[in-house]
């Protein structure tokens, strides 16, 4: 009981130091002679809020979905798609972008939901490179060149311009706050423990009289329309999209983050997310074939702390 209560401060402490960080890079980056790192830690942050949705589904829900970046995607090109036809307005641009990843998700989870294992990871997959190539195919719009956005969405406010650096970093922090409070409520709520119930025994959490289906369809598309704000934001962020941003392999590294971080915990995407990220970024500046350490660190990360980042740190200080 003693040690329980130690992990739950030790990953509460965690939490807010991790936040604190974020808080405090856009000046501290600066002052340590390093303000690129502004901008590495806003993807990060970015990343975070994409991999805590998948981390809903997969950590909580046991959905392992290799398709999951779509949203990604389909969030980032709602915004670059709509700005091209002259609609920077972001009370038109983000509803409307949110709004298709919620009827894509509902569309895609009513028909994945309805197999299990390999074979929801198998259609989830399938369902995604469906958008992709679409994305590749569509001329008009870059097609595997990817889209330039000239202007970021405007709020219509003078002193909220996403065009400033330090606004859009702290609107990204928002975001990245909002999406852990929300996860938390989430998941400790009736919705949440039913999920999270389903996932260990479906049988009989229906034999008791929950339907279990609408539930985890209902968590497939909150997952979906988060990881579409995700893309909302690194599209403004970037000013750019492109199909690369929804290939399946930017899915597997959003299980990666998940995975690396602690499956089933709050703050492990985050902590993934910033390890990944970080780690790739310093080992790009010490060789090019840099997947060579990284891929082995994966491996033993998967292999030897079960409980990702987060387990392994918590472990240790609930034994002191």
């Amino acid at each position: 009981m003693i040690a329980g209560i130690n992990m739950k401060s030790a990953t509460s402490w965690m939490t807010l130091g991790v936040l604190v960080m974020f808080a405090v890079m856009p000046f501290l980056a600066p002052a340590l002679g390093e303000p690129f790192y502004v901008k590495v830690f806003a993807r990060v942050m970015i990343w975070s809020i994409a991999a805590i949705s998948l981390n809903l589904i997969m950590g909580y829900g046991g959905m392992i979905s290799f398709g999951h970046a779509v949203f990604l995607g389909i969030g980032g090109y709602s915004i670059g798609i709509a700005s091209t036809h002259g609609l920077d307005n972001a009370w038109i641009q983000w509803p409307l972008a949110i709004g298709v990843c919620a009827v894509v998700g509902l569309i895609f989870g009513f028909i994945s939901l309805r197999t299990r294992g390999v074979y929801f990871i198998m259609i989830t997959l399938a369902l995604a490179q469906m958008i992709f190539f679409l994305s590749v195919s569509a001329e008009q719009y870059g097609s595997d060149d990817g889209l330039n956005i000239w202007q970021r969405s405007e709020f219509g406010v003078a002193w909220f311009d996403l065009e400033n650096a330090l606004t859009m970093y702290y609107v990204i922090f928002a975001f990245l706050v909002a999406a852990l409070f929300a996860m938390w409520r989430i998941v400790n709520s009736r919705f949440g423990l039913v999920v999270r119930g389903s996932r260990s025994n479906d049988l009989r959490m229906q034999a008791v009289g929950f339907p279990t289906y609408r539930y985890r369809l209902t968590a497939f598309v909150i997952a979906g329309v988060m990881c579409g704000i995700a893309g909302i934001l690194q599209a403004n962020f970037e000013k750019f999209v492109s199909p690369d941003m929804m290939n399946w392999p930017v899915s597997g590294e959003l299980i990666f983050m998940v995975v690396l971080g602690g499956m089933g915990t709050l703050i492990g995407p985050v902590v993934g997310a910033l390890v990944f990220l970080l780690l790739s970024e310093i080992l790009k500046d010490i060789t090019e074939h840099w997947h060579i350490i990284f891929g082995p660190f994966l491996v033993l990360v998967v292999l030897f702390a079960r409980g990702g980042v987060v387990g392994l740190l918590t472990t240790g200080v609930s034994r002191e």
